[in-house]
């Protein structure tokens, strides 16, 4: 069926992001990926794609249409799958995005026996902070550390995250600990200069603090090596400084308040009949690993 060749071709073109990366990623030449959109796109009487010498950009109804294409080539590989009993292995691309931080610690060495297990299977791990579009921009799924709100997508819940004011020792020996939520103001306060507010949970309920100090940084890296460090007082989460606490490099500040439970680390994914072997097994992996009480904390 070569209007359905055709729709893999697109699809394709659109997750690598230009006909060259797609051409590459399936043995053909621009010029043969090229004639293939435009016989799509001649078949269907519509411009799925705006071309420039740089890049390729969805129209409006090429997004919905690549949005559905995803859903049909997701079903024909489930389809695949459990005709020839391939179901419990994970084979193809499978694209992910991570938090940076995160994937670093908590991703990235738990790699080699999953793909060891799923010797068919190919990861594309993105690591960024920001919020990506899965569905737009290709992704199987997203690891995201967040209060999640009502959408589109589905969400599976891999572990809580316990996220707590710290300082290391040398800090508090040179100026004290804050005895009160509003002495934090003579305090240095270190985060990422994204201007969101430390929301925490104390004992007469939710409050709210904006912290300001010497330090601006977009990464969240940067602010963790500083509270190390002895520059300030951070928010932060046990899975990022679980050790560090543990042996005391770290020490809890005002440690009647913490934020909110609500807030976890989720496997978010398109919402679709036929989930992918890939995405299931991937996701089942990372739960596995981390449990209701995740290693960090277990200390």
């Amino acid at each position: 069926m070569s209007e359905f060749n055709d729709m893999e071709i697109f699809a394709r073109v659109v997750s690598a992001g230009s006909m060259s990366a797609a051409g590459r990623e399936l043995g053909l030449s621009p010029a043969v990926v090229s004639k293939r959109l435009r016989r799509l796109e001649e078949r269907l009487g519509t411009r799925l794609l705006q071309r420039t010498t740089r890049q390729i950009a969805l129209t409006e109804t090429g997004q919905g249409y690549y949005e559905r294409v995803l859903a049909i080539l997701s079903g024909v590989e489930e389809a695949e799958a459990f005709v020839s009993r391939r179901s419990e292995q994970a084979h193809g691309m499978l694209k992910v995005a991570v938090p940076t931080t995160f994937g670093r610690m908590h991703i990235a060495p738990h790699l080699e026996p999953f793909m060891r297990t799923n010797p068919d299977l190919a990861v594309n791990l993105v690591l960024a902070d920001e919020f990506v579009d899965i569905v737009g921009e290709g992704y199987d799924l997203a690891i995201r550390i967040a209060e999640l709100s009502d959408s589109s997508l589905v969400a599976r819940k891999l572990a809580p995250v316990e996220r707590f004011l710290v300082a290391a020792p040398r800090y508090v020996a040179e100026h004290g600990l804050p005895q009160s939520f509003s002495d934090l103001e003579n305090h240095v306060c270190l985060a990422a200069h994204s201007g969101d507010p430390w929301r925490l949970i104390g004992p007469f309920g939710a409050v709210t603090w904006r912290p300001t100090g010497p330090l601006l940084t977009n990464s969240s890296e940067v602010v963790r090596e500083a509270v190390l460090g002895g520059l300030g007082i951070a928010l932060r989460s046990t899975w990022d400084i679980g050790p560090e606490l543990a042996a005391g490099l770290l020490v809890r500040v005002l440690e009647d308040y913490a934020a909110s439970r609500n807030i976890a680390i989720y496997a978010v994914y398109p919402s679709r009949q036929f989930l992918p072997a890939k995405v299931r097994l991937f996701i089942d992996y990372l739960a596995g690993l981390y449990g209701p009480v995740a290693p960090w904390d277990r200390n």
